[in-house]
């Protein structure tokens, strides 16, 4: 059986739905705060009042981290065949199609090469318009194949997280993902080659418990969302009441989990002074 297949069709970046609200106003969810397309786009897609951050794609974060038309594409036409044939409300592969047809993306993750401020990098993105960026075979695939190629050119590797966890459709085949990118990542330290992790809104389940919390640095947007069991589950679990916001990013980096918490407007900035401090120490 062949577990992955290359689609005939290409996929350009610039076809992706970005996900916030169509039209030209988009009202904060946090300050209400009015804001015009053109005004939000920007600002880096940040409330301009109170700075929330809201919700981007893949190729957005891939504009605002890499430097203008440096990003290169692998794997880009991998998709998933479907191979436990499932069904639920519909079936697996019709959902794969129309969400294709909606953001242009034919799995959860873009991976390539780039260069940021000058230094060339191994970049993964997670886009949360695929099917809530779930981790399933394609995803795990993808991000093995974009490690092998950070060990292959001794390049710095970043990979920016955003997920529901693993994708239910795949089963087993989903969960295997973890084990598989925590095994390459094993052999990229083992090299000395730098991953930086980035998390963002939101970070969980199986991504979580796996490749998104072992980076050399793991950094979060403010106010992410990062956890892998929902709050009603580890409550039902453990049987105590749990403090407020303590799968937010904040309450991680007091806890001793996430090394920074960087806005959005000093991201590239920041993975630029940390992959400086890796190549010269």
């Amino acid at each position: 059986m062949g577990w992955f297949k290359k689609a005939k069709q290409s996929v350009p970046v610039d076809t992706q739905k970005r996900d916030i609200p169509d039209g030209q106003w988009t009202k904060c969810e946090v300050c209400s705060e009015v804001i015009h397309s053109s005004q939000l786009s920007k600002n880096l897609f940040l409330c301009p009042k109170c700075e929330n951050h809201f919700r981007i794609g893949s190729a957005e974060y891939i504009s605002i981290i890499l430097d203008k038309d440096s990003f290169k594409e692998i794997n880009k036409r991998m998709y998933s065949p479907d191979p436990l044939n499932f069904t639920d409300t519909k079936k697996y592969r019709d959902r794969i199609r129309n969400t294709f047809k909606s953001t242009g993306l034919l799995d959860a993750i873009r991976t390539g090469t780039g260069k940021l401020n000058g230094k060339d990098v191994a970049l993964g993105v997670m886009d949360f318009t695929f099917i809530g960026g779930s981790m399933g075979s394609v995803v795990g695939e993808k991000i093995a194949r974009l490690i092998d190629v950070s060990y292959e050119k001794k390049i710095p590797l970043i990979i920016i997280s955003k997920s529901g966890g693993a994708r239910m459709m795949e089963a087993a085949l989903s969960l295997m993902q973890m084990a598989k990118t925590s095994s390459r990542l094993a052999r990229l330290a083992d090299a000395k080659i730098p991953y930086i992790s980035v998390m963002t809104n939101p970070t969980t389940g199986g991504t979580t418990a796996s490749y998104a919390m072992l980076g050399d640095v793991n950094i979060a947007e403010p106010n992410a969302l990062i956890g892998f069991a929902g709050p009603r589950v580890i409550k039902e679990t453990i049987g105590k009441d749990l403090p407020e916001g303590f799968q937010r990013s904040e309450f991680l980096l007091e806890k001793g989990f996430l090394d920074f918490i960087v806005n959005r407007k000093e991201l590239k900035n920041k993975l630029s002074l940390l992959i400086d401090y890796f190549l010269n120490s």
